[in-house]
């Protein structure tokens, strides 16, 4: 796999993102909608093979700690591009000197159970708020 991860600056909603986030099934994510070109809160990365995307990461920055966001196009699932995304992720969350990653798989996520045990094995733990938590790794730089 020859993977770009490339930073966008702005992040608004474009058809990548409203094809692979906005396409994914009911239940997955809870954001929008956006109509074309809207901005975006938080960080966005995209993940480009060949000059397609792939995937795409998100990160928003709240008291030293980040929720992040894995979203992958279902076509290119199960070829490792989830756990290249949240590589990335963890490393841009080590450089700006974050604590923690979390995440929450809604309960209405249709793949709640596999979505949860893929982020435990990354060594996410559930806390009592609901999220799932781990602290950051990574030191080295992208």
């Amino acid at each position: 796999m020859n993977l770009a991860w490339i930073e966008e600056r702005p992040p608004v909603w474009d058809e990548g993102k409203q094809r692979i986030v906005g396409g994914a099934p009911a239940g997955v994510f809870d954001i929008g909608p956006f109509a074309p070109r809207d901005q975006l809160a938080g960080d966005w990365w995209r993940v480009e093979e060949s000059g397609r995307v792939v995937a795409y990461g998100w990160m928003d920055i709240t008291w030293g700690d980040a929720e992040v966001l894995v979203a992958v196009d279902p076509a290119d699932q199960d070829r490792g591009l989830g756990t290249f995304v949240f590589d990335q992720l963890e490393r841009e969350a080590a450089q700006r000197g974050l604590r923690y990653l979390h995440n929450v798989v809604r309960p209405t996520h249709p793949n709640r159970t596999e979505v949860t045990g893929w982020l435990e094995r990354r060594g996410f733990k559930a806390s009592s708020d609901g999220l799932l938590r781990r602290r950051v790794r990574v030191s080295s730089p992208i």
